[in-house]
């Protein structure tokens, strides 16, 4: 399946304070992130038709793909028989009543449920998240690397302590979105960006860089140490079976990696382990290759 994304239309219901709304936090269109939409009336349809409440123009979205109601004091998320199904927290759901912070995935965007309390600070707290955290993925988005890897190559600079840069793409990735869909390729990006999260340090840094591509700022850490989380990385990811609805889908991964240089900027570092990534392509994928 292959998804063509058009603007969103301009949102038919009000947006006032104070009111359980859903949030934007991914979509295609950048210009869409932190759009609010009001839940005052009690239902609001969801889908690509014109008569629906919200209306996400995109091949993935059924054109009455699901609804959000109230039913006393909850309000319940029910999919509408759509094609691609209406998933909550990346559970695959025919109906689910909802709790404040649910995550709900409507095609290729994703809506956040506010409810309750403070719901200003919900939604501030929401919004400044998005300025920092990769919507699809859960990890940091290249914003925030950038900010981290200024700082810490500053740092490293200052104290002449080892700092290493770890890049990483997703090997034949437009495969799996051709044959499993781009909801399946969603799913795999994220569940890759989780496992590498996971096996990190706490002060290390892993965003999105672009794309698949996922970076890793490892302070205090020299090549070597570098290269070794690397493979580590590597080996895990290509051990494991991504599982999205029946599919089982197997990905591999290939690394640059880079030890800071004292004369570096922050755009030589990049292009440095950035190289090196390609280099790993260009040597048959699946590999680590340090500069």
């Amino acid at each position: 399946m292959k998804t063509r994304v058009t603007p969103f239309s301009e949102p038919q219901i009000s947006t006032g304070a104070g009111q359980d709304c859903l949030v934007v936090i991914y979509a295609p269109n950048s210009n869409q992130l932190g759009k609010r939409f009001s839940l005052s009336n009690g239902a609001v349809r969801i889908g690509r038709g014109a008569e629906n409440d919200v209306i996400l123009y995109s091949d993935s979205v059924s054109r009455q793909h699901a609804r959000v109601e109230k039913r006393d004091v909850h309000y319940h998320v029910v999919d509408m028989q759509s094609t691609n199904g209406t998933y909550v927290n990346d559970e695959l759901v025919h109906e689910r009543q909802l709790r404040r912070g649910d995550q709900i995935k409507i095609g290729d965007t994703i809506m956040k449920f506010l409810s309750g309390a403070n719901l200003e600070s919900q939604y501030h707290e929401t919004i400044y998240r998005m300025t920092i955290i990769d919507g699809l993925t859960g990890i940091h988005n290249k914003r925030y690397l950038v900010e981290q890897l200024d700082r810490e190559l500053s740092r490293a600079t200052r104290h002449g302590r080892p700092l290493t840069l770890v890049i990483c793409d997703i090997d034949h990735f437009k495969r799996v979105n051709d044959e499993f869909g781009h909801l399946a390729g969603d799913h795999v990006l994220k569940e890759v960006a989780q496992l590498a999260k996971s096996r990190l340090r706490p002060d290390d840094v892993i965003a999105r860089y672009g794309g698949e591509e996922i970076a890793v700022i490892l302070p205090e850490t020299d090549l070597r140490g570098g290269i070794r989380i690397a493979d580590e990385l590597r080996k895990m990811i290509a051990a494991e079976t991504f599982i999205f609805e029946e599919d089982d889908i197997d990905v591999t991964i290939s690394c640059g990696v880079a030890q800071l240089d004292p004369t570096w900027r922050s755009h030589d570092f990049v292009r440095a382990a950035d190289e090196r990534l390609y280099e790993a392509k260009r040597a048959g994928r699946n590999r680590v290759c340090p500069a």
